[in-house]
């Protein structure tokens, strides 16, 4: 049930009339006709572009047409009144009984309600956290892998058949050192002095606990052995070590991924090659130099010829290079490798979930997905910005275990991981966050979290009061959904009501725009207008939710407390959030 998607409809349909009278040229384009709330509530309930669109194609002004569309408009019997505003928008003011009725569908649909078709189970992948397996996850590990989740359950909801996947970087420099690394601890745990630990290593403590079980594993046998032949086993062993705790904090997060792909078998499989191969069909290889970097002097550069990918001839800054001058492949070689991979797999349409140090990658990847699918595939990248973690407005010490910043873990322990999921989501994933343990945590309005579920958890209260008030009353949704929403006529019982008639737009609308933190907006919405509706209750007794003398009137706004229970219900789920029935 979408209310907007329904007047969409009658407003096509208006269109139709007016062709069939010949009051419009046939063949007129209706796809880019929106219905859509106006952007002050005083303009009406909903309005359309249909005038403004269709305006030039018609061979008429948009006022013109918009006041011949007013006119069939009307006669819809829901319509209360049909005004024209600057060049040719229309606005409709509707009657409560749209809204009325509104409740009763959302509590019919529960938590299906929302559900769309527009995703028309288009196959997508979302690929996100992707950590570097050579330490914990930290805050910003976490950003991404919240926003990820989120967007695909929204695009889940939005009716696309999503894939979530991760990719293992476990071939490069990095996990070399990782290897390196934990070498050192294992000799660490076999009782000899390691000193210092050397610069570019990394230093955490968490690599102890590898090197014991290293040790336990292996014994002293690993050091009779030359680095060519233990390097690849203990990188092995720490990937699978580091790799089974990160998948341990994203299942305690509610973070559960489709697909683990290992680069390093990515790699090992020729899918390099592959893709090169391809591009070298298309003609999109050569040998070449580039100019040098901006800000180089001449003194600096040194001119050599590289293998390079044509970038530029699909919308790349430069061309890039995919081979080193040893003739290994370069990241970028790999990662095209690996989109291609997706492409082959089915996955026209691909987001990356990625952090905010990845922007120089955004173009050339784009590029080189619409040359290798020849346009075929869609890129779209998501940069997260950085979290600072505060206690009180204090930076919080980075933890002893990780060595250089806070862990995933510590996080999740100290507020739980409901919190960690909302709060990730109050801003765009272009903005910086501030995550204050003492902000997240307080019982007050200005805490998102707090605000939001004790709207659940105020309407479960209500419900649950009512039941006691009226004994044997059944406040199924099922029943409720019979109730006399007619006796909900307030303008804020109404303002509420289309709050929650906008839901199913707002999943579309963010789905499309890849937008997760629309949903956590949304919800602070209807958790504003609900509080506002309760307070109001206070000083008028007309408002109120329960009539002891009244079980009509009681039961019709329980229609609306299980509607609001309901909607709220279907955002938490979007988020991965579990709503609260009472607060403590």
């Amino acid at each position: 049930m979408n209310i907007f998607n329904e007047f969409r409809e009658v407003v096509v349909k208006s269109l139709e009339v007016m062709v069939a009278a010949g009051n419009l040229p046939s063949g007129l384009d209706f796809s880019r006709i929106a219905m859509e709330p106006p952007r002050e509530a005083s303009h009406g309930d909903m309005a359309t572009n249909a005038a403004m669109v269709l305006a030039k194609a018609a061979g008429c002004k948009p006022v013109d047409l918009a006041r011949a569309l007013s006119v069939e408009l009307a006669k819809d019997e829901r319509v209360v009144s049909v005004d024209i505003a600057g060049p040719g928008f229309i606005n409709l003011k509707l009657q409560p009984s749209v809204w009325q009725n509104a409740l009763r569908g959302i509590l019919s649909e529960g938590v299906r309600y929302g559900d769309s078709t527009m995703g028309a189970g288009c196959h997508v992948n979302v690929e996100y956290v992707s950590a570097n397996p050579t330490g914990p996850m930290h805050t910003a590990h976490a950003r991404g892998a919240v926003f990820g989740d989120a967007l695909a359950r929204l695009l889940q909801k939005a009716g696309f058949d999503v894939t979530k996947e991760y990719y293992v970087n476990d071939a490069g420099r990095q996990v070399e050192i990782l290897g390196r690394s934990t070498f050192l601890r294992y000799k660490e745990a076999l009782g000899e002095d390691i000193g210092e630990i050397p610069p570019g290593f990394y230093p955490g403590e968490y690599l102890k606990e590898i090197g014991v079980k290293l040790a336990q594993a292996h014994g002293e046998s690993l050091k009779a052995l030359p680095e060519e032949e233990w390097l690849p086993l203990v990188r092995g062993f720490a990937i699978s070590e580091m790799l089974a705790e990160i998948k341990t904090d994203l299942i305690s997060m509610g973070v559960n991924h489709d697909v683990f792909t290992s680069e390093r078998a990515l790699v090992e499989s020729g899918a390099v090659e592959k893709a090169f191969a391809t591009l070298v069909e298309m003609g999109l290889v050569y040998e070449g130099v580039l100019e040098p970097p901006r800000g180089k002097t001449p003194e600096d550069w040194e001119p050599r010829p590289q293998t390079l990918f044509r970038a530029t001839q699909f919308g790349d800054d430069v061309d890039r290079p995919l081979k080193k001058s040893d003739g290994s492949w370069t990241y970028f070689a790999n990662d095209i490798a690996y989109h291609f991979d997706k492409y082959c797999r089915g996955f026209s349409e691909q987001i990356d979930v990625l952090g905010a140090d990845h922007g120089g990658y955004v173009k050339r990847m784009q590029s080189a997905l619409t040359a290798i699918s020849c346009g075929k595939a869609r890129l779209d990248v998501k940069l997260m910005q950085m979290v600072s973690t505060l206690d009180n407005g204090v930076p919080v010490r980075m933890s002893k275990r990780a060595g250089t910043f806070v862990t995933l873990r510590d996080v999740l322990d100290r507020v739980g991981r409901d919190v960690v999921r909302f709060i990730m989501l109050t801003r765009r994933n272009d903005q910086t966050l501030e995550f204050d343990y003492a902000k997240v945590t307080e019982q007050s309005r200005d805490n998102p979290v707090f605000y939001v579920q004790y709207a659940y958890a105020r309407c479960c209260s209500v419900i649950r009061n009512a039941a006691e008030m009226f004994p044997g009353l059944d406040v199924s949704a099922a029943e409720l959904a019979k109730a006399d929403v007619g006796r909900l006529g307030s303008e804020e019982e109404l303002a509420l009501m289309r709050q929650l008639a906008l839901w199913p737009r707002m999943v579309e609308a963010a789905a499309e725009a890849h937008e997760p933190h629309r949903i956590a907006y949304y919800l602070m919405e209807i958790a504003a207008a609900f509080h506002a509706l309760w307070t109001k209750g206070r000083e008028d007794a007309n408002l109120r939710f329960l009539y002891p003398d009244d079980m009509p009137q009681t039961v019709a706004h329980l229609a609306l407390l299980a509607s609001v229970q309901t909607v709220l219900a279907c955002g938490f789920d979007v988020m991965g959030v579990v709503p609260v029935e009472e607060m403590r």
